[in-house]
Order: structure tokens, then sequence, then C-alpha cells
């Protein structure tokens, strides 16, 4: 039976060429969309779900307030992860991680690995990443010893063995031994690495300050163990051994710290919840937000459903064409639900088609959509016993979807009325099909919508005066290379042609690795308060181009700026400070080593970080002459950009011992703060355009049909001496009534939906009136060119023609 009804919907699909090709290419752009946003929503879903314990793995994420301000990261002090194992019996395993970006010296070879972690020797016990070489128990159990993964092996040694092999890292001048290979960390991985190092190479991996976080912990809790229970045990550890410390070092008990409204303790996380979860900061790969999943998700369904919709409008407006087929048949015997059956197999067919011809767009498209997504997607064919039965499935669901209205109200003719030629033109098709033009057209307006405010919001943050000039600024990184000899190290820079200023210091925008606490003089311990820290030599304000409010900047000439701080607009208000140039800051410890810090200057406000936050307290100090680290900011001509980076790297080599030189443009950095939204503008025009595609396709086939029924009006109309451009506006009137009707409801929606949205940014743009009003300019003027041409060649036909014909 189900043969029969394939053969004659293939027979009936080869008599209605134009038709069918219509609602195909609509499915298949559809099925495409669908597959697409599918197959990136499964890769964010999957990721650390490949670890085998990943159930039991958690993240130790510090959970802080200090004043007004609070500390949400995934940081812990070095004595945590440890202490919490040997005195929570539910832990049965801690590690504790950390990031470099160094240079590897192997023989008379140099490489720049961005991807170097350190981590404790429990790291292959808790995450299933195999090692192929080597014993899990003592890899990393002892300093400078290093797991390389396949692809850092091949890298570095090409197909030699590694293992025993000598690689120097950094300025390190003992070398690290190659003591095992494991396999390549997945893509869906939180963090990656090429090398891993022993966590007990470094020399705070013994310190015992409970205050000075800095690295990621994770801990694997013993199976059937309570999280809540546990998380208990490590509010009891936490108040056991910080309580001590935090009266050490602000003078204060641990009950007047937590009465004055501070707090300070560890929280689990989920290992599966790292990914989708930005508000908590992680030192490894950028979180995505689980809000963007949903959207991107609404948007795959949104784009299948105006496909859906498109067959349904079309097989209802050829109800008439079909008609007599459906009275013949009844005389013929045949049943109601025969009828239903035979055109649910011909739209299930369509749908199986269009899979195919999707299938190729989406090996076609999807290099595109990696690099638009800035992704590695694949289609997981022979991987996945899932993937074919699913896409059956999908294409099962769609065709029955698309076919069922149709197929009931096709089957619902009585076959003495169509025979007779008294079949009614339904009011009732017709207003469905009104409605379902309504819904494309809320669906189309409201990603329009969505596609414009997205694209301004991002071109704000891309272009907003951030209270610095980000532009022709190269930043080099990994100064400790050069160790004492950085001050002359910038004075030679500085001496490059092209080059307007330069400027050593330990953090810049968009890189902030210091979140200080301070004591104001002269007010209550407990009123500690926290800054973001930059130490700075003097030419940094030349350098970066910020504004002083009052007082001055660091001076060389003044020896006691050594003792001084610089601080901007935000701690001034936060602070409550009504003198800021009569403000001392005290650094917390003990009582005879405390630093005290005279504000000499204040800085207008700045983002050091994305629009996402606020401007947060920021103190910058002068930096001393035995800080061997962070970066080396220059400031170059536009024109001779080639010029100094040759010579820089000259320098470099000169000063380094040859090691490569490691820089990034600010202007490109800062821009990588807002992949999340280019990724979400890039997807939103992206699908935009595919659903006024495929919109348009609905309305080409829709006004050919409805030109074909409405021939005798036409002729009518015209013998009458209506002219044919008064004819055309009638048919597009009526089009637009619907699209006017579909802004009534989309406008609504997208308001709500995108002003929740502006609202997760500190810093955006308002809503404005153009938005709204272009998105509907969009659409009236692609509906207006898709069904013009059809409609004018109805006009256009000779109307005696048409009153024969009919």
């Amino acid at each position: 039976m189900i043969l029969k009804f394939f053969r004659l919907g293939i027979r009936h699909m080869i008599r209605q060429k134009a038709y069918v090709f219509i609602n195909i290419l609509g499915l298949a752009v559809g099925i495409t969309s669908f597959i697409l946003i599918g197959l990136f929503v499964l890769h964010e879903l999957s990721y650390d779900r490949f670890h085998e314990k990943s159930d039991r793995i958690y993240n130790l994420v510090l959970d802080g307030k200090i004043g007004e301000q609070e500390v949400i990261g995934s940081f812990t002090s070095s004595p945590m992860a440890p202490t919490f194992r040997e005195e929570i019996p539910e832990i049965v395993d801690a590690v504790r991680m950390d990031h470099w970006s160094v240079v590897l010296r192997i023989d008379d070879r140099s490489y720049v690995e961005e991807d170097f972690l350190l981590a404790d020797s429990t790291f292959f016990h808790i995450f299933s990443i195999p090692l192929l070489r080597g014993n899990i128990d003592d890899v990393l159990d002892a300093p400078r010893k290093l797991v390389l993964t396949q692809s850092g092996a091949r890298k570095y040694f090409g197909e030699e063995d590694p293992v025993g092999r000598l690689i120097y890292v950094g300025t390190d001048t003992i070398p690290y031994e190659v003591t095992g290979i494991c396999e390549d960390v997945p893509d869906n991985s939180h963090f990656t690495f090429n090398a891993l190092a022993s966590f007990v190479t470094i020399g705070r991996a013994n310190n015992t300050d409970w205050f000075s976080n800095s690295f990621p912990a994770y801990v694997l809790l013993a199976e059937g163990a309570s999280a809540e229970v546990v998380q208990e045990k490590i509010s009891e550890v936490m108040v056991r051994h910080m309580g001590p410390q935090i009266e050490q070092i602000m003078g204060i008990t641990l009950d007047d710290f937590l009465a004055s409204g501070g707090r300070y303790g560890i929280r689990l996380q989920p290992l599966k919840d790292i990914h989708l979860n930005p508000d908590i900061i992680t030192g490894f790969k950028p979180s995505n937000d689980r809000k963007y999943i949903y959207i991107f998700s609404l948007v795959a369904i949104l784009i299948i459903a105006i496909a859906i919709i498109n067959y349904m409008n079309l097989a209802t407006a050829r109800s008439a064409g079909r008609a007599h087929e459906v009275g013949i048949r009844k005389v013929l015997g045949s049943s109601r639900r025969l009828l239903v059956w035979q055109f649910l197999t011909e739209s299930v067919l369509m749908s199986l088609l269009a899979m195919g011809v999707a299938l190729v767009l989406v090996e076609s498209l999807i290099p595109y959509f990696n690099q638009l997504m800035q992704i590695d997607l694949k289609m997981p064919y022979s991987g996945n016993a899932y993937t074919i039965p699913g896409l059956l499935l999908l294409a099962l669901l769609v065709g029955l979807l698309s076919g069922y209205y149709p197929a009931f109200y096709l089957s619902s003719f009585r076959p003495l009325a169509v025979l007779a030629g008294n079949l009614k033109r339904g009011a009732k098709s017709g207003r469905l099909r009104s409605l379902l033009v309504v819904l494309q057209m809320v669906i189309s307006l409201a990603i329009i919508l969505c596609t414009l405010v997205i694209s301004r919001q991002l071109h704000y943050m891309l272009n907003k005066d951030l209270g610095f000039d980000r532009e022709h600024l190269i930043v080099v990184q990994n100064m400790n290379a050069l160790e004492r000899r950085i001050p002359v190290f910038r004075e030679q820079v500085s001496k490059i042609p092209g080059v307007v200023a330069c400027s050593h210091s330990t953090a810049v925008p968009g890189h902030p690795n210091n979140n200080n606490g301070y004591m104001i003089v002269g007010r209550p311990n407990e009123e500690m308060i926290l800054m973001t820290t930059a130490w700075v030599d003097p030419y940094h304000l030349e350098t970066y181009g910020f504004e002083l409010a009052e007082g001055r900047f660091f001076s060389e000439e003044m020896p006691s700026d050594s003792f001084a701080c610089v601080i901007n607009e935000s701690a001034v208000r936060q602070f409550g400070l009504e003198d800021p140039l009569q403000t001392r800051f005290e650094q917390p410890g003990d009582r005879e080593g405390r630093e005290i810090s005279q504000v000499i200057g204040v800085v207008k406000d700045f983002h050091f970080a994305s629009l996402h936050e606020p401007i947060q307290p920021h103190v910058f100090r002068f930096i001393g002459p035995d800080s061997y680290w962070g970066y080396l900011t220059v400031r170059v001509k536009a024109e001779d950009y080639q010029r100094v980076v040759r010579d820089l790297e000259n320098i470099w080599k000169e000063f380094s011992h040859n090691m490569p030189l490691q820089y990034f443009f600010m202007d490109d950095d800062f821009n990588r703060l807002y992949r999340e939204e280019q990724r979400t503008r890039n997807l939103a025009l992206a699908f935009a355009i595919l659903a006024i595609f495929i919109a348009s396709l609905g309305l080409f086939g829709l006004s050919a049909f409805t030109a074909e029924q409405r021939t005798r009006e036409i002729g009518i109309r015209k013998s009458l001496g209506a002219s044919p451009t008064t004819i055309l506006v009638m048919l597009i009137r009526e089009v637009a009534v619907l699209i006017g009707l579909a802004t009534l409801i989309a406008w609504p929606v997208g308001y709500y939906f995108l002003r929740n949205w502006l609202n997760n940014y500190s810093y955006r743009i308002s809503l404005g009136v153009f938005d709204f009003l272009i998105s509907l300019l969009v659409v009236l003027i692609v509906s207006w060119i898709t069904i013009s041409y059809r409609s004018w060649q109805a006009c256009r036909t000779n109307p005696a023609l048409a009153l024969r014909h009919q």
C-alpha cells in the first residue's frame, strides 16, 4: 500500500514540477538551517561530557565580597584543593592547574606555545585524557616533568620518540623532561593544551596563603557523595583555616568581617556547567552564554517553521486544482483515510527529497558556517549511530507536519459538489492561508529586527570611546624573558623611527591580572576595598592617552612616586573620597610591613575590561626596578606599522637571545571580548536572509496560484476599464494588509525580547524607532518584489482570453 502511495506521489510530483521545486527548495533550506544550528547546539552542550567521571567532577569557584565589590571566578589559593582532599572524606582527589603562554626551546629551535598547562599528578586520575606513553602515577609527580599531546609531539619532534627528551621552558635554565604522551584534548573541552607540566615545578605550589587566589582547581567526589554535604564541609574548612589569616591581614576577627557584609568562600560548580556559564570567570577558554543556545535553537525552529508553513500554504492554495482528482477517487471507492495517507505520503516524499538536497547543502556550507561561527563542526555520519536515524526522523516529522492539514483539508471535499462544479473555495482555507502568511511575516520581521539591533549593539561596543586610544598600539608579551634588561629594552624601542611612546606595565586593558584589597588610612579596617591594580611606568599615560581629571601622573623626577598611586574616577565615587589627593591607601598585611600609598592623581574613567561589565575602581602603582614581567605597549604612527614591527623583532631577538617575539595589536585583541556577540550577529544575519528567502519562495508560489485562481476577476475588471497598474496595486495591497497585521504582532514581541537582551550590557544602545521601521521596510520591499512579477503577468493577460478560459 505504501509503495502504491509513493508511486502516486512521484507521478503527481512529475506533473507539478514548479510547485514541487518551490516546496522542496523551501523545505531543503529550512532543514539545512536546522541541521547546521543543531550541530552547533549539540557541540556546545557536549562540552566536558566525554570525561568518564564528569558527573563527579566539580570546579572550585571563589565567591567573595569585600566592601561593595564581589569577586566570583575559578581561582583558588595553593592550599585549598589539597586541604579539602585531606580533610573531607567525600573528596577522593583534587587537582590544581595553571595556564602559561611560553617559549619552548629544543636544541637550537624555539616555539611559541600558547597552550601550556601545569597540573598536579592527579590530573590523569580525574580527567579522561588517555595517556599513551608513561604511567599516570608518576608522569607529573616531580618538578620539571612534561607530558606532550600527540599533536605537540609531532610539532616539536616530528617522527622522533620524544620520551626522555629535554625541553627548556621560558627563561628557566633547568630543562624539563618529557615523561609521557597523551591523546589530543577534544575540541569540546573547556581547557586545552599541547604540553602539560608538573604543577609542583612552580614555587607557589607550596604557598600557605589562603588569600592569594590564582589557580583553577577541581575536586573529584566519591561515588554517591552529595555535593550539598561536601559544600557544607568546605565552608567549615574555610572558616577553620582562613579565620586566623583574616585577623593577621586585616586586624579584625572573622566574625567582624562577616558582620560588615564581607564574604569569602568556595562553592562547587559542576564540570558540565562551566562552558555555558559566563557569570563565572575561568582561566581557560571563554565561556559561552546559555541564553544564546536557546536563541539559536529558537531560530532553527522558526526557520523550519517558515518552510513548513510554505508547504501548507501552497498545498491549500492548489486545492481547487486537485478537487476533481479527489472527487473521482472518492467516486471510485477511495475512503477519506486512504486519501489522507496518499497526501501525507506525498509530503513525506517531498521532505525526504528535501533532506537529500539539504545534506548536499550542509556539506557545501559547513566550511563557511565554521568560519562564520569560529568553530570546527563536522557531520558525524559514521561516528554516531544516531545520525542517520535522526535525519530520517527529522524528514518524517517535517513531512507529516507539512502535510497534516493539507491532507485532511483536501480529503474533505464532497465528490458530488466537486464533479458538479459547485466547489466553494472556502473562506476557511482563505483565512488559514492569510493566517499562515502573517505567521511567516511575524517570524521574518522578528529575525530582521533582532539582526538590526544586535548589529547596532556590536557596532557600538566595537567603536565606543573606551577612555583611551586603542588604535596603533602594539603590545609585547612575556617581558619576563628580558628580566633586568627591560628598562634598557624599553629605551631602545623608544628610539625606533615611527614609535610615538612606549610603556612597561604589569597589566594592559583586556588583560587584568591583579585585584587587590586596600584600606583607606583613617577609616575602620572592616572597610577594605577591592581595586584592579596595575603597576606602570611614568610613560603609561602618554602611551595610552588616558586623561587626567585632577592631580598628576608618575614622574621619574619624583623619587617619592615609588610610594604613590593614581586612581580612576570610579574609585573616587564608590569610596566617597571628598578630597582624593589627600587620601592614602594601605595594603593589608602584617602591621609592621603594610605598604602606604599616597594618591597623587585621578584619571578619567576608562574601560579596562569589556563593555559587558561596569567600570570598576582601578589603581595605578609605580612599577619598581625588580618587576621582571608584564607587557611593553608601543604606540606607533599608522604609516610605520610594518617597519616598527620588523625593528621591534630585531631588538627583541638581540635582548632575548633569539627567542620569538610574542605580540598583539590592542584594537584586534579588544575585539575578541565580543566574540559571542559577533557570532550571534553573523548567525542572525545569515538566517534573516534565509528566512526572507524561504518566505519569498512561498509568496512567489502563492501569488502565482492566486493570480491563476483570480483570472476571471482580473479579466472582468480589465473589461470594465481597470488599468494593469490599478489591478497590481489591488493585489499588492492585500499582501500589505497581512504585513501590517504581522507588524502589530512582531514589534511588541521583538521589543520585549530585545529590551531584556540589552539589559545584559552595562553600556548599551537604546531601541530606536528606525530599527522597527527598517525591519518593516525590508519585508515590504522583498514581498512586493516577489509578488509583483507574477501579478504583473496576470494583469497583462488579454481579458478576452481570461474570460474564455474561465
